[in-house]
């Protein structure tokens, strides 16, 4: 009987991705993605250039990024991720180039790129392979989360796996957690990234580890759809986007008063996935006979420049960038003057507290409603196990210890962790199949 296709691992972030494979004796390892990283950006940038009946030239990871900054004419994909369970998905999008490409292809596209990788680290097929997904794709909508699941299926399917398995990402980084495990323990997982905030209790040990069905051993499941690009989004709106009109007002007449200037290309602007709208013709047109709305001509000379160049995707990694600057407190300005010489945008941690209460207190409800559906007490949760890229942030693990007391913090690599955890459960699914 030979062998079965080989198999891999792969943690697909909304911010970034890793993919593990084999190493021998049901070890797993991480490869380098890139020169020095386990783990790459989830991005895609399709080139503008060649012929439109031409497959477009795609860089993927910091290449990706790297040639947006660079000004190469084409588009650039991010948080692909958070596509996932809307009507997006199943639509085309303009790349440049009289051409345009179906979100789900662009998944698929980069999840083949990571199955290159792999199989060029190993030197064989891989055809099977254990995705990590959040709780929730979709918050309060099954129906809806399970097609996201369908969709990230299907797109894992046209990039050449055949067989695929589902593993919740914060029971990956359970799993990941159990390795240093002395005692039977029960672990609140967080795991808090780019697109969504998973919680999972589960019960660890060194006597669990070695079982093949874990599913007992998981007390709770919740998540919300609330993570590090909400942060992003809202560090944007406070601090970058009311240069740029958001929250301000037209001059008042003798017949009305000041009116607020309409906020949705500002929330367009903050939202990755949707930058690209801004630019369409007919909104530029839209855009530019709005300027009598405001009563300080700068803020639509600004909002213009930053549609006439592109700058959507700049502004927020600029302010992705304070972000992670005061995430362990101070202060940072943020440099716009690609926009207007001299330009800039104060931000410090007292500023990401307001901009941040609300989406931090419904992340704090839904670990504790994870503690109340395992029937536990805050007091009776062993450890709090932190991974994910925006558990560095010191205002949500500060709420989330406070509301946890007793449990001991532990901080896993905030990068790997759910994909060496994946990788565990690979090796455990896969590691002995045979194929018929």
């Amino acid at each position: 009987m030979p062998t079965a296709p080989g198999y891999c691992a792969i943690d697909f972030g909304t911010s970034n991705s890793a993919i593990a494979i084999p190493q021998g004796r049901g070890a797993m390892r991480l490869i380098e993605l890139e020169p020095g990283y386990r783990t790459m950006p989830t991005a895609v940038f399709y080139a503008a250039e060649g012929e439109t009946h031409e497959k477009p030239r795609c860089e993927f990871g910091r290449a990706a990024v790297a040639a947006y900054v660079d000004g190469i004419d084409g588009r650039l994909m991010r948080s692909m991720k958070s596509i996932l369970g809307s009507t997006l998905i199943d639509r085309t999008t303009d790349i440049g180039g009289d051409r345009a490409v179906r979100y789900l292809d662009v998944v698929a596209t980069y999840l083949a790129h990571l199955k290159r990788r792999a199989e060029a680290e190993t030197g064989a097929t891989i055809g099977r392979a254990v995705l990590g997904r959040p709780v929730f794709f979709v918050d309060d909508d099954p129906a809806r989360d399970a097609q996201a699941q369908a969709a990230l299926q299907t797109a894992a399917r046209r990039a050449g796996f055949r067989e695929i398995a589902f593993q919740y990402e914060p029971i990956a980084a359970a799993f990941d957690y159990e390795q240093g495990v002395q005692r039977e323990e029960k672990v609140l997982v967080a795991d808090i990234g780019g697109g969504t905030s998973d919680f999972s209790i589960v019960r660890v040990g060194p006597l669990l580890a070695g079982k093949a069905e874990r599913k007992d051993d998981i007390l709770a499941n919740h998540g919300v759809h609330i993570a590090g690009t909400d942060f992003d989004r809202r560090v944007e709106l406070a601090s970058v986007l009311p240069l740029f009109g958001y929250r301000a007002f037209g001059a008042a007449t003798a017949d009305a008063p000041a009116r607020e200037v309409p906020s949705a290309v500002y929330f367009d602007l903050a939202t990755w996935h949707l930058i690209n709208t801004i630019y369409q013709p007919a909104r530029v047109a839209e855009l530019r006979g709005m300027r009598s709305f405001y009563a300080d001509p700068a803020q639509h000379r600004r909002l213009m420049s930053v549609v006439a160049q592109r700058l959507g995707h700049e502004l927020l990694a600029r302010a992705e960038s304070a972000k992670i600057t005061v995430a362990e407190g101070g202060a940072t300005e943020i440099d716009l003057g690609q926009v207007e010489a001299g330009l800039r945008a104060g931000f410090d941690e007292a500023q990401a507290q307001d901009a941040l209460d609300a989406d931090l207190d419904r992340i704090v409800a839904a670990a504790e409603t994870t503690a109340a559906q395992a029937g536990l007490r805050a007091d009776r949760i062993d450890a709090l196990y932190f991974t994910g890229g925006s558990t560095g942030l010191r205002l949500l693990g500060d709420r989330l210890q406070r509301a946890f007391p007793a449990a001991r913090p532990v901080r896993g690599d905030r990068f790997a962790s759910v994909a060496t955890g994946l990788a565990l459960h690979a090796a455990r699914r896969f590691g002995t199949a045979l194929s018929s």
